[in-house]
């Protein structure tokens, strides 16, 4: 079984502020510490279900002041026996789905989707910048756009750990059978009741290896019908700018952006900036 990890920091327990997932707050430490540990323990959950290539990304854009995003991992933390994708631009590493070198994703530390009332931290992909975000018309997330990308591919999600709501979130856009470890429950978005580490990452383990040792329950993958459409609600009419000129992506309304495709992969190349 080939297994890819699409992890983020926000869902993980422990974390429940901006200050514990980047900046130069000791708390990002701590928030790193939490995170790396919540990855391995998905990656131990899917050793313990045979399998055979195990690929974790990580996709939390975070960092130190003036640091790289998306190398928020502790190293010498990490599990043994998985490949780990650090530096590289969010939602684009597809080679293993392209090459159909992949069975399934899980989501580890997700969060909810912006506007979310009981969503630690919640929101879609830049809390300054996007308000919403719709794939034909079904508003989506972070995990529905990366659960988008691998649909396009073939490739089913079959996992998710994070707050309650955003396995709430996960299951009805991809299904009641995807598997979750619910690790806090949202108090607002800032404040969350948590697991202990120790117990979230025991329940994490145990899940994954449930959602992989039961593909016969493994949901479809998540399509749409083609002419698959996309469109982002922006915060702010100047947040626009970024798209005119942009083959492929059209500026529709002083704060909508779109772009369209035959499968949603093909809308969000057009759309998402290339590594």
């Amino acid at each position: 079984m080939r297994v890819m990890i699409f992890a983020d920091m926000e869902g993980v327990a422990g974390i429940q502020s901006w200050e514990h997932v980047g900046g130069s707050s000791p708390f990002y430490n701590e928030g790193r510490q939490l995170y790396t540990d919540e990855v391995s323990a998905a990656v131990r959950g899917c050793k313990n279900a045979g399998a055979r290539d195990i690929i974790a990304l990580d996709g939390h854009g975070g960092s130190y002041t003036g640091g790289k995003p998306f190398m928020s991992w502790v190293p010498d933390r990490l599990e043994s026996g998985a490949e780990y994708v650090q530096g590289y631009a969010w939602a684009r590493y597809v080679e293993p789905m392209e090459r159909g070198e992949c069975d399934c994703v899980v989501f580890v530390g997700a969060h909810a989707m912006a506007g979310v009332p009981d969503g630690v931290l919640c929101h879609t992909v830049s809390s300054e910048a996007w308000y919403n975000a719709d794939i034909n018309g079904t508003l989506v997330g972070e995990s529905g756009i990366v659960a988008a990308i691998a649909g396009s591919f073939g490739v089913p999600a079959v996992f998710v750990s994070g707050d309650a709501a955003t396995c709430r979130e996960v299951q009805a856009l991809c299904g009641e059978s995807v598997v979750t470890a619910p690790v806090k429950v949202g108090l607002g978005r800032y404040a969350a009741r948590n697991l202990a580490p120790h117990d979230a990452c025991a329940l994490i383990e145990a899940r994954v290896q449930e959602a992989l040792e039961h593909r016969d329950r493994w949901p479809k993958p998540l399509t749409f019908d083609a002419p698959v459409t996309f469109n982002v609600e922006l915060h702010t009419p100047d947040r626009a700018a970024a798209f005119q000129g942009r083959t492929g992506v059209e500026v529709v309304g002083p704060r909508t952006v779109r772009a369209s495709g035959a499968t949603f992969w093909e809308a969000w190349d057009h759309f998402w900036y290339r590594s």
